[in-house]
């Protein structure tokens, strides 16, 4: 049962990214990484990573997602102009898509070393007390160079979103 639970959300997870990238209006795909979001924790949870699920739907499907709803908000963004596409692009995206991806899983299977099965329910980093050891002793730093960086970037989007007087 767990393997299918796992088949059907990393579906719906990459279903959702797919759909992110597609959309032309921001707050649609805004709303489609809520969806790559909320399976992502479900893969958590099925993982035994309960503490990284809560904080997966509260912090990234909570908070950054109400942050960049904000965001697209203020700046006002309309839905992206279609333009026409290449007659190259048209014949070779697909295929050089498909070569591009078979290079991939090809070189991920033959220089990676092969790794134990994944036994559902078997992770034990996940608590609270364990992400909190490594957040604050081993990622300090690039926990709080993250922070920096969203705060930029809310400045930034003030900014740019402030009318001249």
């Amino acid at each position: 049962m767990d393997a299918i639970l796992f088949l059907l959300f990393a579906a719906i997870a990459v279903a959702c990214g797919i759909n992110l990238v597609v959309q032309t209006h921001p707050i649609s795909s805004a709303l489609s990484l809520i969806g790559v979001m909320a399976s992502l924790a479900v893969l958590y949870l099925l993982l035994g990573a309960e503490f990284m699920a809560a904080a997966q739907m509260i912090v990234y499907a909570g908070a950054i997602m109400v942050l960049f709803v904000f965001t697209i908000m203020l700046l006002n963004a309309g839905a992206e102009q279609r333009k026409g596409k290449s007659i190259i692009a048209k014949v070779l995206g697909v295929p050089a898509l498909i070569a591009f991806l078979g290079l991939v899983s090809f070189l991920i299977q033959s220089l990676l070393p092969r790794s134990e099965e994944v036994k559902f329910g078997a992770f034990t980093g996940g608590t609270a007390q364990a992400i909190g050891k490594k957040l604050f002793t081993e990622y300090l730093l690039p926990f709080e160079v993250t922070s920096v960086l969203i705060l930029v970037a809310i400045l930034g989007a003030v900014v740019l979103a402030r009318k001249e007087i």
